[in-house]
């Protein structure tokens, strides 16, 4: 358990430090000067190959959740047991809390960067967001969005999947997630992504990063249901994920 603890504390720390990176990069400095649209191909994938890669690196090992929504959806998807799931959710927020940090140290090294005028790739809503979306929005954005990630990762790994090319298709669900998300959200979908950037920066995004764990926790709730209503038969495999 300590092994799948500890790669699980390693892969949520490097998600949030190259993929948060690349957003704060893009975002933050401008590095495509006024163009949104890059920034926006560019982070989302950023976070799809991450995963991507991350999925066949340490998947073997833990299955590669970095993610406590995912986790949520393999615990009522009855893929793990509860002792085990919360272990992995600890982990998850510990290492996306490490990687912020790591991210953040690296970045004021920069006479460019300033955690007001930069940030460190938060979410949010209202003034947060690019399109001003509400609070309702947001959460109902966070919500269909984790369910439809969860739910492809719950699929994939499932007996009838296919292991070889589960890590492909997670990948770029991720990607095409963060497509639609990041003008309305920023795009969560993951607890411990948003939480370790949000303590850093404090302010706005530190109030409103509540919903950024509920929804995903609730939308991996919904994408738990839709499996098991598909797929009714226990799956006593308690490492497919």
């Amino acid at each position: 358990m300590a092994r799948k603890y500890g790669v699980e504390l390693l892969g949520t720390g490097l998600l949030v430090f190259f993929a948060v990176g690349a957003a704060t990069l893009s975002f933050g400095f401008k590095l495509f000067g006024n163009s949104f649209s890059a920034g926006v191909v560019t982070t989302a994938l950023a976070f799809g190959l991450v995963v991507l890669g991350l999925a066949y690196a340490i998947g073997p090992v833990s299955g590669c959740h970095v993610n406590p929504a995912v986790t949520l959806g393999a615990l009522l998807a009855r893929r793990m047991p509860l002792n085990e799931a919360i272990g992995y959710m600890v982990a998850q927020f510990v290492g996306a809390i490490l990687g912020a940090l790591l991210l953040w140290g690296m970045f004021e090294t920069s006479p460019l960067y300033s955690t007001d005028q930069n940030g460190l790739g938060t979410n949010g809503w209202g003034s947060q967001s690019k399109i001003h979306i509400s609070l309702g929005g947001a959460f109902i954005a966070e919500v269909v969005l984790t369910a439809l990630f969860v739910f492809v990762i719950l699929g994939v790994t499932s007996k009838i999947g296919h292991a070889a090319t589960a890590g492909i298709a997670i990948g770029l669900t991720l990607t095409v997630v963060h497509l639609i998300g990041i003008p309305i959200t920023g795009t969560s979908v993951n607890p411990a992504r948003s939480l370790g950037p949000a303590l850093i920066v404090g302010g706005t995004a530190l109030h409103q990063v509540w919903l950024f764990i509920v929804a995903p926790l609730v939308g991996a709730a919904v994408a738990a249901g839709l499996h098991l209503l598909l797929y009714p038969q226990p799956e006593p495999d308690l490492e497919e994920i």
